[in-house]
């Protein structure tokens, strides 16, 4: 009798991958973030608010009308995107050309695409030549605009052409898995990069704490996170980042993916970034490592022995806990044994 264990990568080196760049990119924009909301940070009883919000939202989920549902997480994207591509876009002037540009190519290209694809061609070649249109005014105005500062119409190209690619492609083999996936890893990094500008090491330690408790109860005992993503993933909105498992595990209706959420990617971005600030570039680059051979391992275990879901938050903590354990140890060591001047 032979036994085959089936493990998988992909899912792991893309939790290694998005968390490392929402390190990167958070070192980058941080300073200008925190200038833009007035240095605020998260409290205590905010980060506690903010946990019971999040428990209180995943519960109610199952209970709002898809529609709803839909109408929120593209208004919350849109906004993100606006956000987001409105505080950066004080850049050079070539390079605001260069991102007209680029948009002008992209949607000239999903004109023609829509003429191939089954989907309503007559409204999306009318709204992917307006979103044409308007960036090609945006060019021209670029030209001849003289100052420097943030330009709102460029902000506004980004949601722009998700809510279109959304309502014309979301039901085609390009938005999944291809394009959900773009955006999902798109808005884990952003979300990462705003809320992580809020928090502390203090109230990061008490965020992590609560919101894995959170999720062990929603997921083993509730069932209610569950029930939640299946209720918002039939919507094909970018709220999990989903992989084909590597190498391959076949079951009936084909290639098996593995899907984690938005939130996860965004716990662990957030632990790695207090990381980082805590402990240096090295400690949170080896605890992102830490956190997804953590994954790996669990995710062995899921796909083994048959659990449909697990917590995520615990797989990824389980990584990073001991290393802080050890780091906290040997800096105590060292504190203990470094000789202190006394001053008479």
């Amino acid at each position: 009798m032979s036994f085959y264990m089936y493990f998988d990568v992909a899912m792991p080196l893309t939790l290694f991958a998005v968390t490392l760049l929402s390190v990167f990119l958070n070192n980058k924009a941080e300073r200008k973030l925190k200038s833009t909301f007035e240095e605020k940070e998260f409290q205590i009883k905010d980060t506690v608010l903010l946990v019971l919000a999040m428990g209180a939202a995943i519960s109610l989920m199952v209970l709002i009308p898809q529609m709803a549902i839909m109408i929120i997480f593209l208004f919350s994207y849109s906004i993100l995107l606006f956000i987001f591509t409105y505080v950066f876009s004080d850049f050079r002037k070539t390079l605001a050309e260069t991102f007209c540009l680029a948009f002008i190519i992209v949607s000239f290209a999903l004109i023609l695409l829509s003429f191939s694809l089954s989907m309503n061609s007559a409204m999306s070649v009318s709204a992917f030549s307006a979103l044409l249109a308007f960036t090609f005014i945006a060019l021209l105005y670029e030209e001849v605009r003289s100052s420097r500062g943030k330009r709102w119409y460029l902000a506004v190209l980004p949601p722009a052409l998700f809510v279109l690619l959304y309502m014309f492609l979301g039901r085609t083999p390009i938005w999944f898995p291809y394009l959900l996936d773009l955006y999902g890893v798109v808005f884990a990094v952003m979300i990462t990069i705003y809320l992580g500008s809020l928090f502390t090491w203090r109230t990061s330690l008490i965020f992590v704490t609560l919101l894995t408790v959170l999720d062990v109860i929603l997921v083993l005992f509730t069932g209610t996170m569950v029930s939640a993503a299946r209720h918002v993933s039939s919507l094909m909105l970018p709220v999990l980042i989903s992989v084909p498992t590597v190498p391959r595990i076949m079951t009936q209706s084909g290639v098996l993916f593995m899907s984690l959420g938005l939130g996860d990617f965004f716990f662990a971005g957030l632990i790695a970034i207090q990381s980082f600030k805590r402990f240096g570039k090295n400690f949170a680059v080896l605890s992102i490592f830490a956190m997804s051979i953590s994954f790996f391992i669990f995710e062995t275990l899921i796909l083994n022995l048959g659990f449909r879901a697990f917590p995520g938050t615990l797989m990824i903590i389980c990584g990073w806990l001991p290393l802080v354990f050890l780091k906290m140890l040997s800096l105590l060591k060292f504190n203990a044994h470094t000789p202190k001047l006394k001053l008479k």
